[in-house]
């Protein structure tokens, strides 16, 4: 067989972000992974048949992997060796122009599994810096292919990504309804999988930013329920994470903390700095929406400006995390501090998704208020109002709208006061 089957094996594996364990789990060892990859070892036909359900493949992908390895197969593992190294060193332009030649490469050979993994890089590499419509019509495309059609796996990676780029682009109710095509596709799934874990993952993101907390809270049980006592430390972290912002959002501290240490201790940043950072800007993030200003919070914001400044991350990671810093400014009562930050982040809104962008203008029309500048914190308060509005987020509609009557019924008393003293 050579080693083509090994070289297919290991880039199907590490294009689902699976180590060697993950990969065996239950059945084969990670030295034996290793082996079969690295051609030391010879698959049996089972074997062969097992791997490649657990990686959802595509079917007849494995009448392609007993061939030998061909000129254009090597020129497809160099590519995507080159794309992985970039995307390893956080250089997503570079990352995704290797991906699309690998898939170019893949195409050519008639490859569609190949060219399938790599486009899906290529759209997660524009993610990366921020560019959504550019990866939403790749996965739009991707998902209109047959093999999405012929594989649930797939069709689960695509309905998933583009939960979260509608998410990202504020399209809350159009996230919800991906989150909820994935999960259901989960269903013709081995149990186990980690797509299952990763679909309700994107659901729930989007619920819970369209303030439906009670639908996340039944999802992030039924994700609970997919999480046994042998799946890997950093996937029981990402759980513990997002099921606990889903407490917090619901107001239940107790369980919110439970949930976000036991994330805190399972996620480690020697293993992934991007999601140590991405972990604690998050529970930053919910912990003050929650309006819990104590020192561990104020700890979760530093170690996220810190880990971003390591990772860099795009314009819309940086203006979110000084987001965070501006709400603790707030909650904390340095208002004039906070209001700075606030203008200074409101001046490249256009970065940030539009519910985000929202929640911008909402807190600085807050911070303006508390300032005394009612007239100005009018302006941005219906500012807040229109962008939840487009977002779909109604709950954060009617929370910029109390703060508009609020001011409106004050400015009201004040100029009757004023009229009866005169």
């Amino acid at each position: 067989m050579g080693n083509g089957f090994g070289e297919k094996l290991r880039a199907e594996r590490l294009e689902r972000g699976l180590t060697q364990a993950e990969l065996g789990k239950d059945l084969y060892s990670p030295s034996y992974i290793s082996l079969l990859e690295t051609g030391r070892r010879e698959p049996t036909a089972e074997v062969i048949e097992e791997l490649a359900r657990r990686l959802e493949l595509a079917p007849k992908a494995l009448e392609a992997w007993s061939q030998p390895i061909s000129v254009s197969d090597a020129e497809y593992v160099l590519a995507g060796l080159y794309a992985r190294q970039a995307w390893d060193l956080r250089d997503y332009p570079l990352a995704a122009s290797h991906a699309a030649t690998a898939a170019k490469i893949a195409l050519e050979g008639r490859n569609t599994s190949a060219w399938w993994n790599m486009t899906y890089m290529q759209a997660e590499c524009l993610i990366k810096q921020g560019n959504w419509r550019e990866a939403q019509k790749i996965m739009e495309h991707l998902l209109e292919h047959p093999m999405a059609r012929e594989s649930a796996g797939l069709a689960v990676r695509a309905h998933q990504m583009l939960a979260g780029i509608y998410q990202g682009q504020g399209q809350l109710s159009l996230a919800v309804d991906q989150g909820i095509q994935a999960v259901d596709l989960c269903r013709q799934l081995p149990k186990g999988s980690t797509l299952i874990i990763n679909a309700h993952h994107a659901l729930i993101g989007a619920l819970a930013e369209s303030g439906r907390l009670d639908e996340a809270w039944k999802y992030c049980q039924a994700m609970i329920d997919h999480v046994d006592e042998l799946s890997m430390t950093q996937l029981a972290g990402e759980v513990a994470w997002v099921v606990g912002n889903v407490a917090f959002m619901r107001h239940d501290y107790t369980e919110g903390v439970k949930h976000h240490e036991r994330a805190a201790r399972l996620l480690s940043p020697a293993n992934d700095i991007e999601l140590w950072a991405r972990f604690n800007k998050a529970s930053a993030a919910v912990r003050l929406s929650s309006g819990i200003v104590e020192p561990e919070t104020l700890s979760a914001i530093e170690r996220a400006e810190l880990a971003l400044s390591i990772v860099g991350g795009n314009k819309s990671d940086q203006l979110e995390v000084a987001f965070i810093r501006a709400r603790w400014l707030y909650l904390t009562g340095d208002i004039v501090a906070a209001v700075e930050k606030l203008r200074e982040i409101h001046a490249e809104r256009a970065e940030l998704a539009t519910h985000t962008a929202g929640e911008v203008s909402l807190l600085l029309g807050k911070s303006l208020k508390a300032a005394g500048d009612t007239d100005e914190a009018l302006v941005h308060l219906e500012e807040a109002q229109k962008a939840f509005a487009t977002a779909g987020a109604q709950d954060r509609v009617q929370q910029a709208l109390d703060a508009i009557l609020e001011i409106k019924l004050a400015q009201k008393r004040a100029a009757a006061a004023a009229a009866k003293a005169s």
